[in-house]
């Protein structure tokens, strides 16, 4: 497979690097382009690939073209690419960017896939979705779960739930890190260095993430392996119900998956 990158930012870096790790392709097969020559240039220096001067000889030489551009950029990107794009497979990670828009602008002989993938795929440990466009095939959707599955878990999702993905998992690393940061704070409040409690604190939701997803037990049984009668984690819990913590996360969500919709309307 000939892959081609449209755009070398932190997120095409992340999903290379898996990619190539996990022999998917190897860097002879990779061609990629940026707006900023030096990005192509370094990163191919950094992995072996084929940095060249326009994304119309990227698109040329792949079958594969993996766009990781800015959303507003999206578009205009592809419909200047048109001529080279026929029969080719498009894979978006251009946030708010509707199949329709994308299949509008590179052509009806064009086999369009949305991702939503996540930061942590810059440690291999993102969480992405991906929707179809029409003219994708069940070969398409394999090859988009082989290539970010290179760099973490993937799940296929109906187009319209990708707002939703984003107000989880797009905006959930946040989530995380002020909940890292609490605990700390926490730690360091009853008499930890902060450095210690830090490390302590991600540590701890690291580990308790890996348990939910090794043993596939729900979230709830577990904490209440940990919660014995009467003792310190029933306290916590007890605590965190009271500062509504539960319901804050909930309307995190909420609210990012409902700014994503805005956002994919064309709001501001």
């Amino acid at each position: 497979m000939n892959l081609g990158l449209i755009g070398c930012g932190k997120m095409a870096s992340a999903l290379l690097g898996g990619v190539l790790k996990a022999d998917v392709c190897a860097p002879a097969q990779v061609w990629a382009s940026d707006c900023y020559q030096a990005a192509a240039t370094q990163l191919a220096a950094a992995t072996g690939i084929h940095a060249l001067q326009t994304n119309a000889e990227v698109a040329l030489a792949s079958e594969v073209l993996l766009l990781c551009v800015k959303p507003q950029d999206a578009l205009a990107v592809l419909v200047s690419l048109r001529p080279q794009l026929a029969g080719k497979l498009v894979v978006s990670i251009a946030a708010g960017v509707s199949l329709a828009a994308l299949q509008g602008a590179a052509g009806p002989e064009v086999r369009v896939v949305r991702v939503m993938p996540n930061t942590p795929a810059l440690v291999h440990h993102a969480a992405s979705a991906y929707a179809l466009g029409s003219e994708a095939t069940p070969a398409d959707a394999a090859l988009v779960e082989r290539l970010f599955g290179a760099v973490g878990v993937v799940c296929c999702v109906k187009e319209g739930l990708l707002d939703a993905v984003t107000g989880l998992s797009g905006s959930g690393p946040a989530y995380g890190f002020l909940f890292i940061e609490a605990l700390a704070d926490g730690g360091v409040l009853m008499g930890l260095p902060r450095e210690m409690a830090l490390r302590l604190a991600a540590q701890t939701l690291s580990g308790a993430a890996e348990m939910v997803l090794q043993t596939g037990q729900h979230p709830a049984v577990l904490r209440d392996q940990v919660a014995s009668p009467g003792g310190t984690t029933i306290a916590g819990v007890e605590a965190l119900e009271l500062g509504g913590v539960r319901a804050g996360i909930i309307q995190a969500v909420r609210a990012a998956a409902e700014r994503s919709e805005e956002m994919g309307r064309g709001g501001a």
